[in-house]
């Protein structure tokens, strides 16, 4: 084992943690936010809606699979749901300084090492999540030794600017043509699409897509708050007077409800990790969902035209809406998963089905 530093997480409240570090050695401030799932780490910290964020990992264990090979499969990461590590700093209970997995190229501490993101172990995460579950996400840093800083509200940044493609990139060759608004895209709606026989045009969060040749527009997860994308609020209202349909993920599905004229608000510590039960508005029917958001729809909000369609068991917020008439629905949670379950796939059917249809 190499020789540790001593690393300290400090929250707003005056909370302090200390640690060891495993990670990069340095300071850096954002919202702390926590995560429940077992597995899913690599998925997890490439996943672009975590930018600006000190993520909790709730699992006791994390790093004992190591990291996957940086492999490309139709231009993008085989392995990642990005091309970079989106976190400021990850917090966990124990390391493993072993790694054994048949796809891992190096370890845990190496990959964040590499991508200048520190990482604290030796952290009471039950005492740490049991404090954000009560006050709500908030701002924390990370501090080594020497190397003071201030905290910093991500939220008050254009964080998708920040993770959005800079220019239009075109994938696949299929019949159904898809323009993917890249708010801070996941690779896995990519893959989800170019499997079902579609061509991909991938826009930046500010492109007026409403120009381009289409058959549907799949708008994507991202991170920080819905209000920031002005541009792409407007694009979606234009989109919304063409009248093709329309798919919304997390993000997404905040930015169609604004588009729609109804209003967000910040959740208190959001939804992030595997296992989260839903409800299919007007039915019994629930399904087990993958989620990373820290904003919702308020569903009383919405206009006569659009209605809820899935609903959190838990606290009851809003997991999507579609219109009552027109091709435009929308879910917060993730349909294409990675990691976590893969049970609402099939929503991308239901979106291919409808393009066709509409053709």
């Amino acid at each position: 084992m190499p020789e540790l530093k001593k690393i300290k997480l400090v929250l707003e409240d005056g909370t302090v943690f200390e640690g060891k570090s495993f990670g990069y050695h340095k300071s850096v401030a954002g919202e702390v936010v926590f995560n429940t799932a077992m597995t899913g780490y690599p998925e997890s910290l490439t996943d672009p809606s975590y930018e600006g964020q000190i993520l909790v990992s709730t699992y006791p264990l994390i790093g004992n699979y190591g990291v996957p090979k940086d492999d490309k499969e139709n231009g993008i990461p085989k392995f990642y749901e990005s091309d970079r590590v989106h976190i400021s700093g990850l917090i966990i209970s124990d390391y493993s300084f072993e790694y054994s997995h048949w796809n891992a190229k190096n370890s845990l501490r190496e990959w964040l090492i590499q991508n200048q993101v520190p990482g604290i172990f030796d952290i009471d995460t039950r005492a740490l999540t049991k404090i954000l579950r009560e006050k709500g996400s908030m701002l924390g840093k990370i501090e080594v030794e020497g190397e003071s800083i201030e905290f910093h509200d991500p939220n008050q940044d254009n964080l998708v600017a920040k993770v959005s493609v800079k220019e239009k990139v075109t994938y696949g060759n299929g019949k159904n043509k898809v323009v993917l608004v890249d708010t801070g895209a996941k690779n896995n709606i990519l893959r989800c699409l170019l499997k079902r026989d579609t061509t991909v045009i991938r826009v930046p969060w500010n492109y007026d897509f409403t120009q381009e040749e289409y058959d549907g527009i799949m708008l994507s997860n991202g991170p920080g708050d819905p209000q920031m994308c002005k541009e792409t609020i407007g694009n979606i209202q234009k989109a919304m007077e063409i009248g093709k349909p329309i798919f919304g993920i997390c993000l997404g599905n905040q930015l169609l409800g604004i588009a729609s004229g109804a209003k967000t608000f910040k959740l208190k510590y959001g939804h992030r990790a595997h296992n989260h039960p839903v409800i299919k508005a007007g039915t019994d029917t629930c399904y087990i969902t993958s989620q990373n958001h820290g904003f919702a729809i308020d569903s009383e909000s919405l206009s006569s035209d659009w209605e809820p369609l899935f609903y959190n068991i838990n606290d009851k917020t809003n997991e999507g809406i579609k219109h009552k008439t027109k091709p435009f629905f929308s879910t917060q949670f993730h349909p294409e998963a990675s990691s976590g379950p893969t049970d609402t796939e099939f929503l991308f059917d239901q979106f291919i089905e409808l393009i066709e249809k509409h053709r």
